[in-house]
């Protein structure tokens, strides 16, 4: 495959030989270009002159090229090695920089500054709204002696950070006075609160927060647990989870006799309950969530 691309070579230059180059001219361009498709072939320097003269090439020229291609090579080499151009490509992108922020910094004629987010934190508590956090359920209704605590957004005067609901059902705020909010959820306790609060602060925005649970209760009877009274319903407890919370049971206690009494719509019913079924695993239906105002009986000997 080499000979056939050097003979194709050796045609081309017999055509385009010409007369040998003085010391004054550059080398040929068909002549430099033969002597750089050598060396990519891999021929050494003293062939490259032997077959260009060979091939019709004045010998003086050949050398000339050589030494040519030879200088050239050298240069290219030395050439990353100047650096004419990096300092004005370093100049100038900083020229421009500094008018477009004396720019932003200057407002239009009768036209006020542009407010900047440090400027918003600034202006007032109104500035960024955390996210609602109730501490309960949506569906969890206030219910009598749950602590509460209502914040009126950006008006610290009008809130108030902790409040007992009394017995009635209602609680005192400032500008508003008594308010009902026994038997709503925080939702509609805030609907319920901002629209006399309306009246005196313009679009007033409430959150009610449920700081602790006194209202829902659980009740433990029977004398086989260790701990007999009411429980607070702080969370969504099962079976299981109540008696833990007292205690555990009695040496004494009826351990697959244990049931629920529930309340709903006026009608009571039992759920049984088998203690030592659920702590081996099996019957795991039986631990159901337990319901504020449910009794949990457990019997003994």
């Amino acid at each position: 495959m080499f000979k056939s691309v050097w003979f194709r070579l050796v045609l081309i230059l017999n055509a385009l030989a010409g007369p040998a180059i003085g010391q004054d001219q550059a080398p040929a361009k068909e002549l430099v270009q033969f002597i750089r498709d050598a060396k990519k072939a891999g021929v050494s320097d003293v062939e490259i002159e032997r077959n260009a003269v060979n091939t019709g090439w004045n010998p003086a020229a050949v050398k000339e090229a050589v030494a040519y291609l030879r200088g050239a090579a050298g240069a290219a080499k030395q050439e990353p090695e100047k650096k004419p151009e990096p300092d004005k490509k370093q100049e100038s992108p900083k020229t421009p920089a500094e008018p477009k922020q004396t720019a932003a910094a200057t407002p239009a004629p009768g036209r006020p500054p542009a407010e900047t987010p440090a400027a918003a934190a600034e202006g007032g508590d109104k500035a960024v709204r955390p996210p609602v956090q109730r501490n309960v359920p949506d569906e969890y209704r206030i219910g009598e002696g749950d602590v509460i605590q209502v914040n009126v957004w950006g008006e610290r005067d009008a809130s108030v950070g902790s409040i007992v609901v009394r017995p009635d059902g209602m609680i005192t705020m400032p500008l508003i006075k008594d308010i009902r909010v026994a038997g709503l959820t925080p939702a509609e306790a805030e609907k319920i609160i901002a629209e006399p609060l309306s009246k005196v602060i313009k679009t007033a925005d409430v959150t009610v927060i449920v700081n602790q649970i006194n209202s829902k209760k659980i009740f433990l009877v029977g004398g086989g647990i260790k701990k007999e009274g009411t429980l607070p319903y702080t969370y969504r407890m099962t079976v299981m989870q109540a008696i833990s919370e007292a205690g555990g049971l009695t040496d004494y206690a009826k351990r697959k006799k244990i049931y629920i009494l529930r309340n709903e719509n006026g009608r009571q019913f039992k759920l049984p309950f088998d203690y030592d079924a659920v702590l081996n695993g099996e019957r795991m239906e039986l631990n159901v969530p337990l319901m504020p105002g449910d009794t949990l009986v457990v019997p003994n000997h």
